[in-house]
């Protein structure tokens, strides 16, 4: 029996109508609501969004006139492949039911999409104009690629074309160690793997068991704005402007982009370009590094000729070595030849200053003697005893001072007599008498010293003096043959 026909009257007599408690009338409406709607499409803009931590969703839908409260709860909010925000337009496949704590009706929602591709542009711009504002977007920011990366990662699905691609053309260029690191690339599941992928590299040890790479490469294929989304969430766009290593974009084809492009630290067309960008041609890099190695051989051959022609020409100004000597030569010369008469002169010099020295013994004895008569008429004239004090202080100063003076003259006497010594051992050595001890000999002839042939004939009498002593020769020199009882010419 229907509620509404056949409920309990009232007892007051005249009055037939029925009556109901509270749940009785919130059971009759829910139990309407959902025989009348069940599952229905709803199109309206998201409003209040409100995710509590038991994990279900809580939202409204609204247009210009009314508001409907919806539920997603936590198993179907965790697989929505775009999460709704506030201000998107969306479309609600849900059944309607009611609230009855409340008093309000409501939609279970089951699947929830953008109403269209504008309405995920305009949400694109939102989250673009919000991460922009936060300066994500900024050139200081992007970090330079390393020129030629060891170790290189890879966020992408392994099965699909792209990795393949990839190493491919990273095999091409320059083959380097290769990270993947395996993504789904679209649905549900693709922001938060992809984020997970790339703090992952970045929590890796530098040089570990397993290295943490040097660069980073975020790809996928071509396809749909609803297949790319995931690279437009907020979670992949904190997470490549947070990475500390170098990443390069290369999500969809050349007229795809999406939010990572704009935040990564290059933005690659494809993701074979981005492998190109990652590494340079291996083969380009020999023949550059051939082509420096012979511009330096060729600069150093140059710098050592332009060098040596400069030698050449520092040479021609220099003048000759025999022409920087020759006026030493001269000088030294002159000098040898004043050296013996210089050395004699100092000797003689030297003599008389030494018998002039005012130190010489009988010099002393008669200042002594001089001393001793001031004393005594000193004395007579002193009292006896101070006289005697006088002169025992006096006669001990005096004994003091002779003994200085005679040590002082004994010492410059013996440094005289020996510099005397050597004076005269280097005049002697200067003299020709030490040259005759090596083997010369001095001829004279008539008492004058002979130093050729022509004087020798010429001389009534030759001697001849050697180290040890003379050998007079008599007689004039004669020339011609000597008779056979005759002594023949010395010369």
């Amino acid at each position: 029996m229907d509620l509404f026909e056949d409920g309990n009257g009232d007892d007051q007599p005249g009055n037939n109508t029925p009556e109901f408690s509270v749940s009785e009338i919130s059971g009759a409406v829910k139990k309407s609501i959902e025989s009348e709607f069940g599952f229905v499409r709803v199109r309206g803009e998201v409003g209040r969004v409100s995710r509590p931590r038991s994990g279900h969703l809580y939202l409204d839908l609204k247009d210009d006139r009314a508001v409907l409260a919806g539920i997603i709860w936590k198993g179907r909010a965790v697989a929505l492949a775009q999460q709704p925000e506030e201000g998107m337009e969306v479309v609600a496949t849900g059944k309607l039911t009611t609230f009855p704590g409340q008093s309000k009706y409501q939609i279970i929602i089951e699947d929830i999409a953008p109403a269209g591709a504008g309405a995920l542009m305009a949400m694109l711009e939102k989250r673009k104009a919000q991460l922009a504002s936060e300066g994500l977007f900024a050139p200081e920011r992007k970090k330079p690629l390393p020129f030629l990366p060891e170790i290189i990662g890879v966020v992408t699905s392994p099965s699909g074309a792209v990795i393949r691609d990839i190493l491919h053309r990273l095999q091409d260029r320059f083959p380097r160690k290769v990270l993947v690191w395996p993504v789904a690339v679209q649905g549900a599941k693709s922001a938060p793997e992809v984020a997970a992928a790339i703090n992952g590299f970045n929590q890796l040890t530098p040089g570990g068991a397993l290295p943490r790479p040097d660069l980073l490469i975020v790809a996928r294929g071509g396809g749909s704005i609803e297949d790319l989304w995931g690279f437009n969430e907020e979670v992949v766009a904190r997470a490549a402007a947070a990475s500390e290593i170098p990443l390069i974009s290369a999500v969809g084809h050349e007229t795809d982009t999406t939010l990572i492009d704009f935040v990564s630290d290059k933005r690659a067309p494809t993701p074979t370009a981005a492998a190109e960008l990652a590494v340079p041609v291996r083969m380009d890099l020999l023949a550059w590094v051939e082509q420096q190695q012979e511009r330096l051989t060729r600069a150093l051959a140059g710098g050592v000729e332009t060098r040596k022609q400069r030698v050449r020409d520092l040479g021609r100004a220099l003048p000759r070595p025999l022409d920087l000597t020759q006026n030493a030569r001269q000088r030294l010369d002159g000098l040898d030849e004043r050296l013996p008469l210089a050395l004699r002169a100092a000797a003689g010099k030297k003599a008389i200053q030494l018998a002039n020295a005012g130190l010489r013994p009988g010099v002393l004895m008669r200042g002594l003697a001089d001393n001793r008569r001031r004393l005594n008429d000193l004395s007579r004239r002193l009292h006896p005893d101070l006289a005697q004090r006088v002169c025992t202080q006096s006669q001990d100063r005096l004994g003091t001072l002779l003994r200085r003076l005679s040590d002082r003259a004994g010492r410059q006497q013996a440094e005289r007599a020996a510099r005397l010594d050597s004076l005269d051992r280097l005049r002697e050595t200067l003299g020709y008498r030490e040259t005759l001890k090596r083997g010369y000999a001095v001829v004279r002839g008539d008492g004058a010293v002979v130093t050729g042939t022509k004087a020798a004939r010429a001389a009534t009498a030759i001697e001849i003096e050697f180290a040890d002593g003379k050998l007079a020769l008599g007689g004039k020199a004669k020339t011609g043959k000597p008779k056979p009882d005759e002594q023949g010419n010395l010369f």
